[in-house]
């Protein structure tokens, strides 16, 4: 896995374009440049007994070091991505987190169990199965590398849009020690620090790291007084080292990670007007309930929370790597196992009254893996890379909302509006169980044609195994109802009932639906990438690649929309077909001045059927949505990596994307939430707000909406990173000013392009000045340091009362940092 192949990045902030293929030598890496400035400006990759220039190896790949990530305080992927222009990260809270690349990876919008991400997360060669185990603080990184476009014919794991790789420093055969402190405003605290030695002799090393953050939250809640989004995170790692042999190596690791943030919350942003009538939308509900949020300025950053507040989650895992050389080429295992525990309590109605009082949906995954690989060693005319791999995941969630004294008027209409207890104490509680099994074989094969032609073709044969189980009870117990229906005793409960009744129990099982179902999925799929590469110089290298690849179907485990009749759930819904990927690049990299600049172009072109995408429910009281295919998107743009260094005391960097994602055909979207409540289409700014697939009912929003032709969510059409640094030498030492930066273009914050729910564009400025000497290191440092104002997400309030809530970013930080190394 590249995730053990070593990579050389001499010149700090650098991201190149990159190779996996046959990078893939298991060897175990002794030594790493980190992104530390020194000599030229090469990446190389080095594998058991073979070391290439990155430059010659036809892949899109970014790499930043570990040095680099310490410099620029990139300690989780969230931080990551302000420096990679082709990352896109979302999260309104850990496990409703989404990695993207170029747009692709997962759908927007609320986590489901049920399928698969696009991107593969890799901490040492092992994938991690939940974007939301992902989110731990890196500790003692040596390097990560973000791989752009489909990787499944060299990972064990297929991943269509891209790959996260994360390698932590290996265990040190020379005794040695890092610390690392920081401190700053918000009452932020960092310790970090790590050991290694030799156990025995040439034989058996050891390393252990730990790492501490604390940091007061950046948001008020004026109800409790407390401050919310704190930062709490604790994490451990151990690994040993031994090479009973030359030939032959185990890697043993283990990590616990624990983070407790008391987070996350949305709240008021702005609100947009909605087809029902005046008096069901948000102005006039908040008015009935004489209800003003404690702001209209969301960068006041004021809440006022009435539900409890909980984002507690642990990570462990355990593995085991062993390398063989048996000569003419490597055998290398990675065994495996991990574990994620998500605690979590949320305020899902985003304002200060009792509309759903308790949110919650803790969860337990367990995942073992196994992966085995051969690859040829030296370097000659045919070189090849062999694998299988195995994946087993297991997840149960019991979830339970409930809904409070202030959800009929909110949620209802008619005569049931003005009546609290026909939603009060609604409750559903969910049971929820995931099994998944992957098993795959794959192949790469790297032909020299001739000493500048070079042909990779590469093939993956896959089958996906998912199976599950959801239930969910609705109950209530108050003063004038008192029912538990089920999935099998509903419509009895339901024809039990006569005239206002009837209308009453079925406006509350429409709110919360009792349902029982055990979906099922599996299937076979080949998928294969060739690519051709040429070297037109030592410096100049340019390459073209097409790849066939699927992303795994999936089950809808987030609770199923009722059918037209309203009578009970669409099973028909219960599963999503795979995506169906043809991708297209091409790319050149080129280094010029004695390899002081490095400037790489890429440009891709994604055609994707049945691309897997959020859908919501298509009455206004119902709260949950679910997973449908969109019949087809197009995602293409183009990339550029470069780097300058004239001199020992000063480098630069820039680094840009421009995407250009559309749904080409999607027929049954979400509406936005200005078409909530009717059937006709609203014109906001001279613009025809999406157009309707069918007509609606009166009372309920559109069915759904044609949105083809329209953006997708989540994707700047302009994204840039940059920064330098520049140093003088000073008593032995240097003094060194850097900055980073980084833009994104206005981007879609929901499913449905909404005219009330784009996040405008924003620019982020990050600077540190220091003194280093040797292994010694102190640098005081600012992130943000404009107090830019910007959003995370928008998301629209359940209920379709028209509020926008969002998750503002993080406001301007500052703080030291000191470090040394022995």
């Amino acid at each position: 896995m590249i995730s053990r192949a070593l990579l050389l990045a001499s010149v700090a902030g650098t991201t190149l374009l990159a190779s996996p293929a046959f990078a893939d030598q298991p060897a175990v890496a002794e030594t790493a440049a980190e992104g530390s400035a020194s000599g030229g400006n090469d990446i190389l990759v080095t594998a058991q007994r073979r070391e290439e220039n990155a430059q010659n190896v036809p892949i899109a790949l970014s790499v930043v070091g570990g040095a680099d990530i310490e410099a620029k305080g990139a300690f989780n992927i969230n931080r990551l991505q302000q420096s990679q222009p082709t990352i896109q990260f979302y999260s309104s809270n850990p496990r409703n987190s989404a990695i993207n690349i170029r747009g692709l990876g997962a759908p927007f919008g609320l986590t489901n169990d049920g399928i698969e991400q696009g991107v593969g997360f890799y901490l040492d060669g092992v994938y991690i199965g939940r974007a939301g185990a992902s989110t731990f603080d890196f500790v003692d990184v040596q390097r990560v590398e973000v791989l752009r476009g489909p990787q499944g014919t060299l990972y064990g794991k297929n991943t269509t849009a891209g790959a996260v790789n994360v390698t932590t420093r290996p265990p040190s055969f020379d005794p040695e020690a890092r610390v690392e402190l920081s401190g700053g405003n918000y009452n932020f605290i960092q310790a970090k620090g790590s050991v290694s030695a030799p156990l025995v002799a040439d034989q058996l090393a050891a390393r252990v790291s730990v790492s501490y953050s604390k940091r007061d939250g950046t948001i008020k809640d004026v109800t409790s007084g407390e401050d919310v989004h704190r930062m709490d995170s604790f994490s451990v790692r151990g690994q040993l080292l031994w090479k009973p042999t030359t030939d032959l190596s185990f890697a043993l690791a283990g990590d616990y990670n624990r983070q407790n943030p008391l987070c996350c919350v949305q709240y008021y942003a702005r609100v947009a007007p909605t087809q029902r009538p005046l008096a069901r939308q948000y102005t006039a509900l908040a008015a009935a309930f004489h209800y003003a949020p404690p702001s209209t300025n969301p960068f006041d950053r004021v809440t006022d929370l009435d539900a409890d507040l909980n984002a507690r989650q642990t990570m462990a895992g355990v593995s085991l790597t062993g390398n063989w050389d048996i000569g003419p080429a490597t055998i290398t295992s990675v065994s495996a196992w991990r574990n994620w525990d998500w605690k979590p309590a949320n305020d899902r109605d985003f304002t200060g009254l009792p509309i759903t009082t308790v949110s919650a949906n803790p969860s337990h995954q367990t995942q073992w893996s196994q992966e085995l690989r051969l690859a040829s060693n030296g370097k000659t005319r045919l070189q090849y890379t062999l694998g299988a791999f195995f994946f087993s995941q297991k997840i149960n969630t019991d979830g339970l909302q409930m809904q409070g004294p202030a959800a009929s008027r909110w949620l209802l209409s008619g005569a049931d509006a003005s009546n609290p207890n026909v939603l009060n104490g609604l409750t559903s509680t969910n049971t929820i169980h995931f099994s998944n099994q992957s098993f795959a074989v794959f192949g790469k094969l790297n032909w020299a044609v001739t000493d500048k032609l070079h042909v990779q073709p590469g093939l993956r044969l896959n089958y996906d195994k998912k199976s599950g189980f959801y239930e969910a009870v609705v109950s209530i117990a108050n003063s004038q109802y008192n029912f538990v229906a089920t999935a099998d005793n509903v419509q009895s409960l339901l024809n039990s009932k006569t005239g206002a009744g009837q209308t009453t129990f079925q406006n509350q099982i429409n709110t919360l639906a009792p349902q029982r179902y055990s979906p099922e999925f599996s299937d076979w799929n080949v998928s294969g990438d060739i690519t051709v590469s040429y070297d037109f110089t030592d410096d100049v290298h340019g390459y073209a690649t097409y790849a066939k690849s699927f992303k795994s179907g999936g089950i809808n485990l987030s609770g199923l929309p009722l059918n037209s009749k309203s009578t009970g759930v669409d099973l028909s819904t219960q599963t999503v077909k795979p995506e169906n990927v043809n991708h297209f690049e091409v790319g050149l990299k080129t280094q010029l001045w004695d390899r002081k600049v490095t400037f790489n172009l890429a440009g891709f072109w994604d055609e994707i059927k049945n691309y897997q995408a959020t859908v919501n429910a298509n009455a206004v009281n119902v709260i949950r949505g679910y997973l449908a295919n969109a019949q087809k998107v197009r995602v293409r743009g183009i990339e550029f990596d470069s780097s300058f260094r004239p001199s020992d005391r000063f480098n630069a960097y820039v680094n840009g994307a421009y995407t250009d994602a559309k749904y080409v055909k999607f027929t049954n979207a979400p509406c936005p939430p200005e078409l909530a409540g009717g059937t006709a289409l609203p014109v906001v700014n001279g613009v025809i707000v999406g157009t309707p697939a069918r007509a609606g009912t009166p009372g309920n929003s559109l069915p759904f909406c044609n949105i083809s032709g329209q953006v997708m969510p989540g994707i700047s059409k302009w994204s840039f990173s940059f920064g330098a640094e520049y140093n003088v030498p000073v008593s032995g030492g240097e003094i060194y000013l850097g900055y980073d930066g980084s833009y994104r273009s206005r981007f879609s914050s929901n499913p449905s392009p909404s005219a009330y729910m784009y996040i405008d564009d924003y620019s982020l400025h990050n600077f540190r000045l220091g003194f280093r000497k040797d292994r010694f290191n102190v640098f005081g440092w600012v992130r943000n340091a404009f107090n830019q104002h910007y959003f995370e997400l928008l998301s629209a309030q359940s209920g379709s009362s028209g509020l926008i809530v969002g998750q503002p970013g993080d406001p301007r930080t500052w703080g030291f940092t000191i470090r040394n190394e022995f």
